[in-house]
């Protein structure tokens, strides 16, 4: 029973929703930033036919075989067809809701709507391109559905203003993102389990092929061939920090450290290789996962408040 218990606290620690305003916020400019980025080549991309990248048709296809009920963009395109609309009409259409939901998320308006529709879109479209999709990919479809089950509205977004929603119980939040923290931990320990298994890390070379490969060939040659003795410790570093992450962040002496030392590596990566966007959403999960309280968060939220469990919860 005192196991149970312990569980119990573990996973329903009560929580502000401090985190859940940061994980809303981020990911809609996420979304945004992401929306934008795609604003000329979308219906390009995503195009049946005449399209100069790989047709969305052949992706789809061979989509089905792996996962035959995931959500595609041919799905609205024949729903669209039924409307009488064409397929460049559609897909305007999607872009256009995907970015409506990113300024939806960053206001606060409409959020659970707004979280479901972006997920969904975002989740559409990485089905469909994925022969150019990537770990970003991955990694905004999970925080889009953990935004969209999360227990919205924070009290920062426009809805609990508007509205004047009732307080939302401390546990489900605490809920909510020890989910989200326990995911993380599996993503960084599996990440850097991989790279130790490589000799590439341990060598520097995959640090070597990774800056040097275009369109990832920022740093010019020259000055990376200056610092490769510095690769082997780089790799190393990289391969520490992720394996040992569900290690160091969860206590409060090492997990400042732990979260800057993470933090650093990926912007690192997005200066370095032009990866701003995978970059953006590693830190927004990040931060909404383990970042600290805020003073005045604090303030607001005091043990007594959270109830019994919050001794607990003190502890993470």
């Amino acid at each position: 029973m005192r196991l149970r218990q312990r569980i119990i606290d573990f996973l329903f620690a009560p929580e502000p929703d401090a985190w859940l305003t940061l994980l809303r916020l981020g990911l809609g400019l996420q979304i945004i930033f992401y929306a934008l980025s795609f604003r000329h080549d979308w219906n390009i991309v995503f195009a049946a036919e005449g399209s100069p990248f790989v047709s969305r048709d052949l992706t789809e296809a061979i989509g089905k075989i792996d996962n035959p009920l995931g959500p595609q963009i041919g799905w609205f395109i024949v729903l669209g067809s039924h409307l009488g609309l064409s397929e460049q009409m559609t897909l305007s259409i999607l872009w256009l809701l995907l970015l409506g939901a990113g300024c939806g998320l960053v206001l606060g308006f409409f959020c659970r709507t707004s979280a479901v529709i972006a997920w969904l879109v975002h989740l559409c479209a990485a089905q469909s391109g994925d022969f150019f999709a990537y770990g970003l990919d991955n990694l905004m479809t999970i925080g889009l559905f953990y935004l969209a089950i999360a227990p919205l509205p924070d009290r920062y977004a426009l809805d609990a203003k508007l509205w004047r929603l009732k307080r939302i119980d401390p546990a489900r939040l605490g809920f909510h993102r020890r989910v989200l923290q326990l995911h993380l931990c599996l993503i960084y320990f599996f990440s850097g389990l991989t790279k130790c298994l490589g000799a590439g890390w341990w060598n520097g070379a995959s640090i070597w092929r990774a800056l040097t490969r275009p369109p990832f060939d920022i740093i010019p040659i020259e000055v990376l061939a200056s610092w490769k003795i510095l690769f082997p410790v780089v790799g190393i570093a990289v391969c520490l920090f992720e394996t040992a992450y569900p290690v160091f962040i969860w206590p409060r002496t090492t997990r400042l450290v732990w979260l800057a030392e993470i933090l650093a590596m990926h912007m690192a990566i997005g200066l370095s290789m032009g990866l701003f966007l995978f970059a953006s959403i590693m830190l927004v999960l990040n931060v909404a996962a383990f970042g600290p309280r805020s003073a005045m968060v604090a303030r607001q939220h005091t043990p007594a408040e959270f109830g019994p469990t919050a001794t607990a919860a003190s502890l993470f």
